[in-house]
């Protein structure tokens, strides 16, 4: 009597615990909510890396004239999966051991879509010239104008800028410098404004003098109209897409690409000696020898065999280390510079259609 009591007294804490352990995991909040904060930052910092190492790795590539190959991230699915179950086994009799009975089982799955920038993708963003408007709307931003048009403009009113490809390679016109000078001295000053009307792709593009009191500032202003045969009181002058002018009120600006823009940069990568002496790649031109107005590399980039410890981005490539200091502001803004015309090539096209991926629910 006594010992069939303890049993079904038995019995009864055992229910009542597995009531309240199913209960527990009934009541338990879900697991997606925290994994926001983490996960979300976590593939910021991966994906910012990887952009960092593949524009680098491709500056690289594109000093020892290889061919730069890009891959954009389409998609980003983080899927989990958690379950469990939990049993209680009562004993036939009050001596046996009851037997509490588990087991669980946790997934991660992240689906990352790759897309190879390839086909008419790869002519848009790499071979077509930079659109106008983005380098007027980087002017608006505050960029100086003397560093955005030596980077992005091959030609104004037909005076030629640099060109670092080994196909044609030459130095910019005197004019080229002169002009880039007066530009930045007007801007400094506050006496030069930018208009992009809202039809950005349209001939609606300006580039004007501000009225000025200062006779300095004027003279500045008429010797960059001389240089570019502009009309001698003209105060704004509409800027298009071309080698030479329509008339005298016109900017024929021609942009660079994408690719001309990274041999550009590529050009003041620091390469072995050895490799130059084999003919394995071009000489560095030293900035002491240009004859425009750098007066230091576009961007720095160090090599050497072993991995550095502390560097902004580093990639590895024909058996040494590339990589860029961080402790070098102006190197760094540069790269930041070149992921942000990448993004400008995309400005007005159309979109693509990313891979359709299904990912199935539990």
């Amino acid at each position: 009597m006594y010992c069939s009591k303890l049993q079904k007294l038995n019995r009864r804490s055992a229910w009542l615990l597995y009531s309240l352990l199913f209960l527990h995991l009934a009541g338990c909040s879900s697991i997606g909510p925290p994994t926001v904060t983490r996960d979300r930052f976590d593939y910021v910092n991966a994906i910012s890396e990887s952009y960092k190492r593949q524009t680098l790795l491709n500056l690289v590539k594109t000093r020892y004239v290889d061919a730069p190959v890009y891959m954009d991230i389409a998609s980003v699915i983080s899927q989990y999966e958690i379950g469990g179950e939990l049993g209680f086994e009562l004993a036939p009799s009050f001596t046996d051991n009851n037997l509490l009975l588990g087991n669980g089982k946790y997934a991660d799955r992240p689906t990352i879509t790759y897309t190879p920038v390839s086909g008419q993708k790869y002519s848009r963003s790499l071979l077509k010239p930079l659109p106008l408007s983005s380098i007027i709307l980087l002017l608006q931003s505050g960029y100086p104008i003397d560093g955005i048009f030596h980077i992005c403009v091959q030609s104004i009113n037909g005076i030629q800028n640099r060109r670092s490809s080994a196909l044609a390679l030459r130095e910019a016109d005197s004019h080229f410098v002169d002009v880039l000078v007066l530009l930045r001295e007007l801007q400094d000053t506050g006496n030069l404004f930018y208009q992009l009307g809202v039809a950005e792709e349209k001939a609606n593009m300006k580039i004007g003098f501000r009225p000025t009191p200062n006779v300095a500032t004027r003279n500045k202003q008429m010797q960059f109209r001389q240089l570019l045969a502009l009309e001698p009181n003209a105060m704004e002058f509409t800027v298009v897409f071309g080698v030479e002018p329509v008339n005298n009120s016109e900017l024929a600006v021609l942009s660079r690409s994408m690719t001309q823009v990274m041999i550009e940069y590529a050009a003041d990568i620091d390469v072995p000696q050895s490799d130059v002496d084999e003919g394995r790649v071009l000489r560095s031109v030293s900035a002491s020898t240009r004859k425009d107005f750098s007066a230091k590399p576009l961007i720095r980039v160090h090599n050497g065999v072993a991995q550095p410890a502390d560097a902004h981005v580093s990639v590895f490539y024909r058996d040494k280390w590339y990589w860029v200091n961080d402790t070098d502001l102006y190197s760094k803004s540069t790269l930041d510079f070149l992921m942000i015309l990448f993004s400008l090539t995309e400005r007005g096209q159309e979109k693509l259609q990313t891979p359709i991926v299904t990912v199935p629910t539990y």
